[in-house]
């Protein structure tokens, strides 16, 4: 499952801008690799005042950190189509100038990846992972991507 953290100063975001990025980032994750949306989380963090530093200088309090730990296999274009899409979507949805907004992208082989109990399969074997899970997970598994 890719794993998105969303780093903000404290009270940065509102609850509505949370989700619209929450959403956003399931939705271009899902288009960009094609891995069901179910797979995508994202976590907030907020950062108190004076713990966030830039070149040894206190960051910009509008400053957005976002890092992403994905399962390796995805192209480089697909990874920077995703880097992009992500940055634009986090600007529209704060309001925030993209040159305040960092992404980062790291890959995990699938092999080091255990989600909903069970090892994670190949890019592209999503759908046969699926059908191999008993009936309850794989119901409980399909509801998270509604």
């Amino acid at each position: 499952m890719p794993t998105y953290y969303v780093a903000t100063a404290v009270e940065r975001l509102s609850a509505a801008a949370r989700h619209e990025i929450a959403a956003a980032i399931s939705r271009l994750h899902s288009e960009v690799t094609g891995a069901p949306a179910f797979f995508a989380q994202v976590i907030f963090t907020e950062i108190a005042p004076g713990n966030h530093f830039v070149g040894g200088m206190r960051a910009n309090a509008d400053a957005v950190f976002i890092h992403g730990q994905l399962r390796a296999g995805r192209t480089s274009a697909q990874k920077r189509d995703l880097l992009v899409r992500i940055v634009a979507a986090v600007g529209a949805a704060t309001r925030i100038p993209q040159g305040l907004i960092w992404a980062y992208l790291s890959e995990l082989p699938p092999t080091q990846m255990i989600e909903y109990g069970h090892l994670l399969p190949e890019p592209g074997k999503e759908d046969l992972w699926l059908e191999s899970l008993p009936a309850a997970e794989r119901a409980y598994i399909e509801k998270a991507g509604k």
